[in-house]
């Protein structure tokens, strides 16, 4: 019981309670309280900036400053229109009753509104970057819009939001050179199956909650064979990763520092428990590490 009482998906406690009480709903609704997803958002995004050869050093600082604020707002964005697809569902479940529309908090209208003050910031972001990418942020407006609805139509919400969330990582590649090529794919690829396995483990808090409303999840699916499901979508990736920075003519240091984020996602498998939440929020939580590994093994790469 004292387990269930930690995991909470509200953490009003922090930060948040400092702002003025008419914004906490909003700021709760955003999921501002957890700013996880913005840094697993972010962190596809920079890898396809600090993947190419020949970007100039404040080209990629100025594309990584867009990325971090695009990822905010299509963040926020994502959870708004989330929360309005399933403010009923919410309602049935511990972990999201006390979610802002799902409690009462705030009106569909409220949330409506709030989501054309997002998308606005997101597309003067997005207009700041070649039109290429403009191609590709319409796309994953429909990724974003479509995410919510898969949990009632398909056993692999999971990988949806693979999509969903690893769209960053062609978006920064695209920015930084201006082509869609075969390394685009390796990077986008990487992006998806990493996300796939730390949002199986993240979705393996809420399985009894989910056979109770019906929702179908990646989780349930694989939960007979937990560890051999996210070591596979965790050594694809890896291997996609390679293969995108053998693509990239990447030096050989990318290959020597990218055993570290091997061995932090090695290390998630042998301490996944299905049975306790808070571990998987835990190891869920612990994916903005080794994404930031990644980007080092990036970043090293260019060097040598």
């Amino acid at each position: 019981m004292a387990e269930t009482m930690v995991h909470t998906d509200i953490a009003a406690g922090g930060w948040i309670r400092h702002l003025p009480a008419s914004w906490r709903p909003y700021a709760l609704l955003a999921r501002l309280d957890r700013p996880i997803g913005i840094w697993l958002l972010f962190l596809p995004g920079l890898w396809g900036i600090l993947l190419p050869f020949a970007v100039a050093p404040l080209e990629r600082l100025r594309l990584a400053l867009l990325f971090a604020v695009g990822s905010l707002v299509m963040r926020s964005a994502g959870c708004v229109v989330n929360d309005m697809w399933d403010r009923d569902i919410d309602r049935q479940v511990a972990r999201t009753a006390g979610r802002p529309l799902a409690s009462g908090a705030l009106r569909m209208r409220h949330a409506a509104i709030f989501l054309v003050v997002l998308l606005a910031a997101g597309l003067a972001v997005l207009l700041s970057l070649n039109r290429l990418c403009w191609i590709l942020g319409v796309v994953s407006l429909v990724l974003v819009g479509l995410y919510p609805l898969a949990k009632r139509v398909t056993w692999w919400p999971q990988l949806v939001m693979g999509f969903t969330f690893g769209f960053g990582a062609p978006m920064g590649y695209v920015a930084a050179t201006g082509r869609i090529d075969a390394t685009t794919l390796a990077i986008y690829a990487a992006a998806i199956l990493w996300d796939l396995g730390f949002d199986t483990i993240y979705g393996f808090q809420d399985m009894e909650d989910d056979i109770m409303v019906g929702v179908k999840s990646t989780s349930r699916l694989v939960a007979a064979y937990p560890r051999r499901f996210i070591a596979t979508c965790y050594g694809l990736a890896l291997a996609a990763l390679v293969l995108a920075g053998w693509l990239a003519g990447l030096g050989g240091l990318f290959l020597a520092v990218l055993l570290l984020p091997a061995f932090m996602l090695g290390l998630q498998v042998y301490r996944l428990d299905i049975g306790r939440p808070v571990i998987c929020l835990g190891l869920f939580r612990s994916n903005r590490d080794v994404g930031l590994a990644i980007a080092l093994a990036l970043l090293a790469g260019q060097m040598g």
